[in-house]
């Protein structure tokens, strides 16, 4: 019945709702640094994992992040973090922007930044860098130089002769 002359919506059959769909689940992407947290702009670059059960002998040279938890053996010359792992051993000289070592270096350290030494680290060679912490616990053998800022080099005066020309 309708009140003050509407009319009636006719009736219809009840529609049968479709069974909701099941979640999908949410995709998760290979990042070795979703569970870290995010320190800065330069932490969130790219990071290259060589794993513990992994054995690899060789160079490595780029820009970018580099956690060891394995063997690596040959030179590391990269424009980011190196990360030695407990129980990873490196063989080989190093130049990184950082070096973070829990495991075994074998190697020169040279013109880091920032050095850290953990208590479960062993650094096995000289070291030069713009700072160095060293934690309890954590061995070194090897020369170390740190807290000095490298200068730039300085350029030759500039010379000019002035003269007449005849």
């Amino acid at each position: 019945m309708a009140i003050w002359n509407e009319k009636a919506a006719p009736k219809r059959d009840p529609v049968p709702v479709p069974p909701a769909p099941a979640p999908t689940p949410p995709r998760v992407e290979a990042n070795v640094n979703q569970d870290l947290p995010r320190r800065s702009a330069e932490r969130e670059a790219k990071e290259s994992l060589i794993a513990a059960d992994l054995t690899i002998e060789g160079k490595i040279d780029g820009a970018g992040h580099v956690r060891i938890a394995g063997r690596f053996k040959g030179d590391i010359n990269v424009q980011g973090h190196l990360t030695i792992e407990v129980g990873a051993k490196v063989n080989g000289a190093v130049r990184a922007t950082a070096v973070i070592i829990a495991g075994e270096l074998e190697g020169n350290i040279d013109a880091a930044q920032r050095v850290e030494l953990l208590d479960t680290g062993v650094l096995n060679g000289d070291l030069k860098a713009g700072s160095l912490t060293v934690a309890a616990g954590s061995r070194m053998r090897g020369q170390v130089e740190f807290g000095w800022e490298e200068k730039p080099a300085q350029k030759a005066p500039l010379r000019m002769e002035i003269g007449s020309a005849s």
